[in-house]
């Protein structure tokens, strides 16, 4: 038994297309201005955003799999099991000066995910890329227009979360 999930987040920044992917290359470094910290596990590569490079942020593990400089990092899943897909962040311009910073799942969920994805992970997957896109609005404008909110759910199981597990 299996089941799909495809999910996208994304925000129109005001700023150039190569000043968005800028973000994507920040990642897992120790100037990151895109992965949100504080509450959140630390994303980390073990060589950076170089495609074979392995990591993850807290209990979710995966390989660079793609890397364009300033334009787009592919990630493909390797823990926890039953996660069979990939995430993504890419750059792409507007045509008006503007740029879109959009992040995008896509995985086959099997086994024990079949449970952990719609009752947790998921919840935990939009509040951190919500709190991810808030970042990056931040970093190229200074302000934030509308910050993100985590739903009473997440404040929930973030509440039932050992601390242990919070800033892995």
């Amino acid at each position: 038994m299996s089941a799909a999930a495809f999910n996208v987040h994304e925000r129109i920044l005001p700023a150039t297309v190569a000043e968005t992917g800028a973000l994507i290359d920040t990642l897992a470094t120790a100037d990151d201005r895109l992965w949100p910290g504080g509450p959140w596990p630390r994303m980390s590569l073990d060589n950076g955003l170089t495609p074979g490079s392995s990591g993850g942020h807290g209990p979710v593990r995966y390989t660079v799999t793609s890397y364009v400089p300033r334009q787009w990092v592919r990630f493909t899943f390797s823990g926890p099991r039953g996660f069979d897909g990939f995430h993504e962040y890419t750059a792409h311009a507007t045509g008006d000066g503007r740029s879109v910073l959009r992040h995008t799942l896509a995985m086959k969920v099997t086994g024990p995910a079949l449970l952990t994805w719609p009752l947790a992970y998921r919840a935990f997957h939009d509040a951190v890329l919500e709190d991810s896109l808030d970042r990056a609005e931040s970093a190229l404008t200074g302000t934030v227009a509308r910050t993100a909110r985590w739903s009473p759910y997440v404040r929930l199981l973030r509440g039932l979360t050992p601390a242990s597990m919070r800033a892995l």
